[in-house]
């Protein structure tokens, strides 16, 4: 008599997920990952009868929050669910997979589309049927609360040591130090910051300024140019008055000051002044780039004109033959163009020149006569900080940097013919140049 031979029993790879929030003693010996990945190991084994084998590629996510999805380990073991090679996903408790009730749907829903099946070694449930769902989003809910409950324990006591005027980390500012988690002055970064305070203090421009801090070499904490936008929050830092602030409201710092009370005044009263002077150009009509410099090829001047459409406003250049309606017949070349296709156009072209060896050369011819201390090679160096200039620069003063670079713009058929000013050039150019050295 003969006996059936037994089914084979069908092998389940499993795959072990784990994962840990912070990276602290992540470089132990034997760590939380391990220690997850252990008891994985031994509840697939206790399951060996049922043809469950542990895969050996390892996905581990150590040092990644579960709040989000977005961690290495966690997407390489979704791309490899897809790619048909995971029948089971292990893990050490749910919310080493997920905090976060809408992710971890995500995720069942991932499993449940590829058959894979999902087993918590510390809580057992079975998520084919209602009863193990409902446990399921309850046990997640209970983990995001814990999460959010986690998040807001951080938040209350970073307000409460930023009250105590502790340092709290980040980009730590220029003039400091970071000693046992306290902020200590570096004398020479602070005589630095004394140096920038005292410059706006007594400037009357942000882009002077800016030169002046070009001219002397001086860089940020990170080793990078100052520019405006950097400048000015640097102005407002008030860690450099001995205080921490956190949201809105200030408090004594652990730290000491580098500046006094008198300094900062005075620089917010420039800044003030500033805004205010900012704000009434803003407010003025913004001033034509070239006016008066620019014409027709048959001599003919283009006058701005400004129409609004929908609330925005739009510069031309109209040439005086079509306002006058002289007869189309009579007309050559272009007589009207987009304001601000024309201005870039030209200021591409000034640049372009700028840096032409011919221009160089009669420049520094200008320079010379009244800066002999300086020589060509300087000279070119400062032609190139043009952009930097530019930038720095409001509407009304850009308007006054053509004027004196332009002597004539002619607009016809072949494009635009600038004629420069070399006295101009050479203004420009020794304003850009570092500051004549003073003879002991």
């Amino acid at each position: 008599m003969s006996r059936a031979k037994p089914e084979p029993v069908r092998r389940l790879r499993c795959a072990i997920y784990t994962r840990k929030s912070s990276e602290e003693g992540l470089d132990m010996e034997f760590n939380s990952l391990d220690a997850q990945r252990e008891a994985c190991e031994a509840y697939i084994a206790s399951q060996r009868a049922e043809g469950w084998v542990t895969l050996r590629d390892r996905y581990d996510d150590g040092g990644f929050s579960g709040g989000t999805l977005d961690r290495p380990a966690l997407q390489q073991l979704i791309a490899d669910i897809e790619a048909g090679l995971i029948d089971v996903v292990v893990v050490y408790k749910i919310d080493r997979l997920s905090r976060a009730l809408m992710d971890f749907s995500k995720l069942v829903e991932i499993f449940d589309r590829h058959g894979v099946t999902f087993v918590s070694v510390t809580q057992s449930f079975n998520t084919t049927t209602s009863m193990g769902r409902l446990t399921l989003n309850i046990l997640l809910s209970f983990a995001q609360f814990e999460r959010e409950v986690i998040g807001e324990r951080i938040r209350d006591k970073f307000a409460a040591s930023r009250r105590k005027g502790m340092w709290m980390g980040g980009p730590v500012p220029l003039g400091y130090v970071v000693k046992d988690r306290k902020l200590v002055i570096e004398p020479a970064e602070a005589e630095q910051v004394r140096t920038i305070f005292r410059l706006y203090a007594r400037s009357s421009s942000t882009a002077q300024v800016l030169k002046e801090l070009h001219a002397r070499g001086v860089r940020t904490k990170r080793g990078a140019v100052f520019d405006r936008g950097y400048l000015l929050k640097f102005l407002h830092n008030k860690v450099y008055l001995g205080l921490a602030v956190h949201k809105g409201e200030e408090y004594p710092g652990e730290h000491k000051a580098i500046i006094d009370q008198m300094l900062w005044d005075e620089v917010h009263e420039v800044i003030a002044n500033n805004r205010v002077a900012r704000g009434a150009v803003a407010r003025a009509a913004q001033p034509a780039l070239l006016r008066g410099l620019i014409f027709t090829e048959t001599g003919a001047a283009m006058t701005p004109h400004h129409t609004k459409r929908k609330g925005k406003r739009y510069c031309y250049y109209t040439s005086m033959d079509v306002i006058r309606k002289r007869p189309a017949a009579e007309l050559r070349g272009p007589q009207r163009l987009p304001g601000a296709m024309v201005e870039d156009a030209v200021i591409g072209e000034i640049r372009r020149m700028l840096r032409t060896p011919e221009v160089a050369a009669r420049t520094a011819r200008a320079v010379r006569k009244k800066r002999p201390d300086l020589d060509e090679t300087t000279v070119v160096a400062a032609l190139g900080q043009f952009d930097d200039l530019w930038k720095a620069l409001i509407p009304a003063e850009q308007a006054r940097i053509v004027q004196l670079l332009v002597a004539r713009i002619t607009v016809s058929e072949a494009g635009l013919a600038i004629d420069l000013r070399h006295d101009g050039l050479g203004a420009i150019a020794a304003l850009m140049a570092p500051p004549k050295k003073e003879v002991a």
